[in-house]
Parts: C-alpha cells; structure tokens; sequence
C-alpha cells in the first residue's frame, strides 16, 4: 500500500468530516443567516466534489469506508488496500472531529447535547424516525451513492465530470436522508462526532457501519452485474485482465 494513498484518504475524509459536520454544527441553525437543511446537503456534496478533484489522481478519492468496500465489491479496488483505506478514513474523520470541537465548544451556549452533528435512530432521529426505517434508508441511500460512483467513474463514461456526478448525489442523498439518521452513509463520518458525544451516539454507531457497509457492497455488485465491464477511471486501480 502507497503511504501517500493513505494520507490523501485521511486528508480528504478530514475534510468531509470538518465541512461537512461543520456546516451542520456551526452553521446550519446560525441566527438569521442559517444555512439550514439544503445548506447541509449542498455543503457535504461540496467536499466530495472538491476533494475527487484535488486527490481523486492520488487514491481515488473514496473518503468512505462504504464506498472503498463498495468499489472492492464492484471489482473496481484490490481486497489487500481496503483495511488500510477505511483506517485512514477513520482517523482523518476522527481528526476533523477533534478540530470541529474545538471550534464549536469557543461559542457560547455550546452543547454536546444537541448531538455534534452524530447520527441516529428513534429519539435521536431529527425526525424520530424507527431503527427499521434508519435501516433501510442508509443501506438504500449508500447502495444508490455506490452505483453513481460506479457509473460515474466507468472508463465509457464522459471524463472529467465524475466529481459533479458524485458530489451531487451526496448532496441529493443529505436532502433526503437527514430528517431520517441525520444522514450517515459513511461509517467514518459517523465515528467522528459519535466518539465526542458518547452515550446514545456510540450505542447507535452500529448501524452506520452495518447499513452503509452492506449497501455499498450491494451498489457495487449490482452495477458491476449490469455492467459491460468494470473498467475506471478515478478509482486508483485497473482491474486486472484475465490474460494477467
């Protein structure tokens, strides 16, 4: 495994983690001027978008545990490079977490309580929604995000528009999933705010790594069966030919 791989993936999951979650935290209910829930969404998108530009030629840019898993289904990424991938993921999420805490926690009034941006089901849904419901969304959610990034990044697919493709799904999938979890889809998003709010968002991290894992596993299988071939374009890795 190419260390640089590693720490573009860290770096770039720092920055989904801190923008994104940031957005939320910090900006999202922000008196009079709050981005409010499209803000949020669009302001995830926006880190995917951004970073697949900026390290997509460096390691594919996955800056998900979900997605590295789903394009290693999807034969699109090497068994061996998926353990070091999601570690470096978690740590850069982690990290952001730790930064976005220190920012937040200088504003008067600051509240862990309120949730850090974790995600959850039931009482800690912003929409109260059930644990089957959450479930269900986040394994659909991420399976969806799985087959744009598929397609997206297909060898036949138009070149260099595959960021706008993902980054807009993100973005449409926040619109619809944050009432619901708050919106996981990627399990070392989840990890870095539930370890700062501990209790309820550390019992519930389970399901942000279960549904995303499993659905992006199915978005990558589904499209690769669909699929004329499992070539790419900005994943990091050529699939290998039967001739090899």
């Amino acid at each position: 495994m190419d260390l640089r791989k590693c720490i573009a993936e860290a770096i770039g999951t720092f920055w989904l983690t801190f923008a994104g979650c940031g957005s939320a935290v910090i900006a999202a209910a922000f008196p009079e001027v709050g981005i409010g829930l499209l803000g949020v969404s669009l302001a995830f998108g926006l880190t995917v978008l951004t970073m697949a530009y900026a390290i997509g030629h460096i390691s594919g840019c996955h800056l998900n545990p979900a997605v590295t898993v789903g394009l290693w289904a999807g034969g699109r990424f090497p068994a061996r490079d998926v353990g070091p991938y999601i570690a470096s993921q978690v740590i850069g999420a982690v990290i952001a977490a730790a930064v976005l805490y220190v920012i937040a926690s200088g504003a008067p009034g600051f509240d862990l309580a309120k949730g850090f941006a974790a995600n959850g089901y039931g009482a800690h849904s912003p929409g109260q929604y059930s644990l089957f419901a959450g479930l269900v969304a986040e394994l659909v959610l991420t399976m969806m995000f799985l087959f744009i990034i598929m397609g997206a990044t297909h060898g036949k697919a138009p070149v260099g528009f595959a960021p706008i493709a993902i980054g807009l799904a993100l973005t449409l999938i926040h619109l619809v999933g944050i009432p619901v979890t708050n919106t996981s889809v990627n399990p070392a998003r989840s990890t870095g705010p539930a370890l700062f709010v501990g209790g309820w968002a550390l019992a519930q991290l389970w399901l942000f790594w279960v549904a995303p894992l499993i659905g992006g596993a199915l978005g990558g299988v589904l499209y690769r069966w669909i699929s004329e071939e499992p070539s790419a374009q900005v994943t990091g890795f050529k699939p290998a030919t039967p001739a090899e």
